[in-house]
């Protein structure tokens, strides 16, 4: 057996590349209750690109050895070493096999790393590196393999044994059964894919451009196979998208996704062979919001679009993790602002950006998109790495242009096929492709924070200026920052919110493109404008500008982009807000004055309900919070609950007529009407939050006769966090429903968990002791832990904090990947006013004394902070 080990620091600048290549794995697992035994064949060869060595490192955690044999040579205990979850073999020639065969234990994997059990099925999780926990391997992304596959086990229990690539053989032994499969593409481990279960299949069939037919596959419990056809429809539209955008066919025979009810990410692109949390695949009007319909046709994107931005052309290293991921959350979004809104679906991701990936950028996680180390990789597969990555693709697009980005993606994924690279390579293709020197810009993959941009306007005579400052904060590890590219598009309204001439050829929108500190940009403009800057949200910085209230105004009620818009309307909330908590303000006069552009907005509803809705949405409590410093939860709230009912009843006119009018009679599951749904469960919560007399009744008729879960839900939401008549009867009646359903009950858990107010938290201590919470699921235990993070008014209490921390502790024990990320809740420890700080302080510490190395890792970072 291996020894235990410690978190080690792993530093992109010691990067070397592996002394020894796998050109092929033959692998054959036999799947038995208690014990899994793997056989691994590994063609080891000396990598010419390596300082020559005759040793090499082979990763394995939790692994028994049966045997392992060097060339048809057993190797006795003293001719290996095995210890911190490494083998060490010396004296190896320039070419050997490696056969080791080893027993897991998957059904005590409470980790859900490498190979485990899910509901009865056997399934795996490979990436970051769980590879490890099933074989010996050097688990690294460099290590590209050609893998075979063959797995065994009970035939009535689990007919249904799948692998990656294409089935080639399949035979039965008794009352077992084997199936073998071949992926003829070179991958990573992180990459491998194993099921063995008893599951329903949704079959179909797709025609690449080329003619080939690709067999589609999507499996799932029997009880949800009526789940499966949206998935299967986002499935076949990713596929032609892709096709017809990056010029990218499939490449295997079959492509299959398997719905996993364990698992602790949304999704995987295993090749070949997708393995999907159930949230991220199963859809049904019934039991499946329409936000859940959405997140489902994006996941199934991103996935498949990872085929080759991921698969066919891998990262080196781990710090190379956006090269796959920023790429294809770009290529995810832009898919889904051709299949939907493309207004709302920007918008949509800005606001994620904003108030998620901003605090993360700005406070004691901040780290580069390249970080340049980490102890648990595991840890870094974050918002920045995600989410702001894909704002660095998404700047490299417009720089380009549509034309020559295609050309220099073209050029990426066919210089690179089958192998794995780096963010520069990338970026190397841009800067080919285009000419343009792209130095200054691969600033934005090495340098942490959030850029603060500054703009100030002059009038003088006929010329309109406009000076741009640039500023990103010190980070932990980095206080000296250097000057970014950053692309700003503009465009100037007049009085009736009409663009200007930007120049003497009529041009009424540009690019600017600052390189500098400091920029000043003069226009021929003699008239009193209105700037609308950083259009379609063309860079992930802080604008800072000092609008006026008219201006807002203007913005808000006739700017053609939508970000702006949305920005323009978060600015007048946030100032209104902040008067509030700050004691200048009153909330019935802050609502007089925010509600005839309201109204305006509500007027121009009809256009798209769906970004009406958004518009007429108020900042969250926690970013709210993300303003003020030190940060006093109480106020925040105080605040954020006045104005709300201010509002409520400012317009109540208004929502009554959108709760009673956007009723539809029939279901439809279009943009148009889900945007309907969507403003329509708004203007409800601001009824009850105004206190109407109605609002009750419309909930509770509502939640009686739903058409679909995105109207049952928004009824139940209403009722109980408004505390309305006939809350705790609905969700007896919903729980009583929907009690076989794990994905609606999950809502159930977390519509509870989010009611603002300091005894939420007694509510939570009696979800984590319900029959229905399992803490091993990791989607349960988000739906309530998740939730309360996400709910400032009970998480920031001395009952908050320790309910928090103690389930933390519990987590950890089971599922250290949760529990790490769980733990980022407490990433605002510094913001926090003294008292509070001190005693959510001592409570992290005890957890951190105790910790995992992932968790640990995290709280530390935390507990650093000042």
């Amino acid at each position: 057996m291996e020894t235990a080990h410690a978190a080690v620091t792993t530093r992109l600048s010691d990067y070397q590349p592996p002394a020894y290549l796998v050109d092929s794995v033959n692998l054959d697992v036999d799947i038995r209750d208690g014990v899994t035994t793997v056989t691994s064949e590994l063609a080891l060869r000396r990598n010419p690109e390596a300082a020559v060595s005759d040793t090499m490192s082979f990763n394995g955690e939790g692994l028994v050895i049966r045997s392992l044999a060097l060339d048809g040579k057993v190797l006795e205990e003293g001719e290996y070493r095995y210890e911190n979850g490494e083998l060490l073999l010396s004296g190896l020639p320039e070419q050997a096999t490696l056969i080791s065969v080893v027993d897991i234990e998957p059904e005590k994997n409470t980790a859900l790393e490498g190979l485990y059990m899910s509901n009865g099925m056997y399934c795996t999780q490979c990436e970051a590196q769980g590879f490890r926990h099933i074989t010996f391997f050097p688990d690294r992304p460099d290590v590209l393999s050609r893998f075979c596959t063959t797995v065994r086990a009970d035939k009535k229990r689990y007919p249904l044994l799948l692998s990656n690539g294409n089935p080639v053989e399949q035979g039965e032994e008794g009352e077992r059964h084997w199936v073998t499969w071949e992926d003829p593409f070179p991958k990573p481990c992180y990459l491998f894919a194993l099921v063995a279960g008893n599951l329903a299949c949704l079959e179909d069939s797709f025609v690449t451009a080329s003619g080939r037919e690709v067999a589609l596959r999507l499996y799932a419990e029997h009880r949800d196979l009526d789940k499966l056809d949206h998935a299967m429809a986002s499935l076949k539209h990713a596929m032609r998208w892709d096709e017809q955008t990056y010029g990218r066919e499939y490449d295997l025979d079959i492509y299959m996704i398997v719905a996993v009810s364990h698992f602790n990410m949304g999704a995987m692109e295993n090749k070949g062979l997708n393995i999907f949390n159930t949230s991220c695949v199963l859809a049904h009007p019934a039991t499946t919001t329409d936000a859940g319909f959405q997140r489902v046709e994006s996941v199934v994107a991103h996935e498949y679009f990872h085929n080759w931005s991921g698969n066919r052309v891998t990262c080196r290293d781990w710090f190379q993790l956006s090269l796959k991921e920023g790429f294809t959350v770009f290529r995810d979004q832009m898919f889904s602002a051709d299949m939907n809104s493309a207004a709302v679906q920007r918008v949509n991701d800005v606001d994620f950006l904003v108030n998620h990936q901003f605090p993360e950028d700005q406070g004691p996680m901040a780290h580069p998109v390249r970080p340049a180390e980490y102890q648990k990789i595991d840890n870094f597969y974050t918002l920045t790495i995600y989410e702001k990555g894909a704002e660095i693709v998404r700047m490299q697009y417009h720089l380009l242009g549509a034309e020559s980005f295609r050309k220099a993606t073209d050029l990426y994924f066919d210089r690179f096929d089958g192998q794995a690279v780096t963010c520069d390579d990338f970026v190397d293709c841009m800067e080919e492709v285009s000419g343009m020197d792209m130095g200054q810009f691969r600033r934005w993959y090495s340098q942490a924070g959030t850029p603060i941009l500054s703009v100030t306007s002059e009038q003088s005579g006929d010329t309109y200026s406009l000076t741009f400052r640039q500023q990103t904060p010190p980070t932990p590890g980095q206080s000296d920052k250097q000057p970014l590219v950053i692309p700003v598009r503009l465009a100037l309204l007049d009085k009736a919110g009409e663009p200007v001439a930007l120049d003497d050829t009529g041009l009424r929108e540009t690019v600017l493109i600052l390189r500098e500190q400091e920029q000043t940009f003069q226009f021929p403009v003699g008239q009193t404008v209105t700037p609308s800057l950083l259009r379609g949200f063309s860079a992930p910085v802080v604008l800072e500008f000092d609008y006026r209230a008219d201006q807002l105004a203007t913005l808000l009620a006739h700017d053609t982009d939508g970000y702006c818009r949305w920005s323009a309307a978060q600015r007048l909330y946030f100032a209104a807000l902040d008067r509030l908590v700050t004691g200048h303000g009153k909330a019935e006069d802050e609502a007089l004055k925010l509600a005839p552009v309201l109204e305006q907005v509500i007027e121009r509803a009809g256009e798209d309900a769906a970004q009406a809705a958004l518009l007429l949405t108020l900042p969250t409590e926690v970013a709210l919070g993300d303003r003020h410093t030190p940060l006093d939860p109480s106020a925040i709230h105080a605040a954020h609950q006045q104005l709300k009912r201010a509002l409520g009843r400012a317009l109540q006119a208004q929502w009554l007529s959108l709760s009673e009018n956007l009723l539809a009679t029939e279901l439809q599951m279009d943009g148009v009407a889900m945007g309907r749904r969507q403003l329509r469960n708004l203007a409800l919560d601001y009824l009850a939050a105004g206190e109407h007399k109605e609002a009750a009744r419309i909930a509770v008729e509502l939640f009686e006769l739903p058409l679909c879960m995105t109207e049952e839900l928004g009824a139940l939401r209403v009722l109980v966090h408004h505390r309305l008549p006939g809350a705790e009867l609905a969700l007896k009646q919903f729980a009583e429903k929907w009690k076989e359903e794990a994905l609606v009950m999950d809502q159930w858990f977390s519509v509870q968990a989010s009611v603002p107010g300091e005894t939420t938290v007694e509510s939570v201590a009696a979800l984590l002791e319900h029959p229905a919470f399992d803490w091993k699921v990791p989607n349960r235990v988000r739906s309530v832990l998740g939730a309360l993070a996400g709910n400032p008014s009970a998480f920031n209490t001395d009952e908050g904090y320790a309910l928090f921390t103690r389930a933390l502790a519990t987590v950890d024990a089971l599922n250290p990947q949760i529990a790490a990320r769980i733990g980022n809740a407490a990433a605002r420890l510094h913001k926090l006013e003294s008292g509070r700080q001190r005693a959510f302080r001592t409570l992290l510490q005890g957890v951190n004394d105790k910790a995992s190395p992932n968790l640990s890792e995290v709280l530390s970072r935390i507990l650093g902070s000042r």
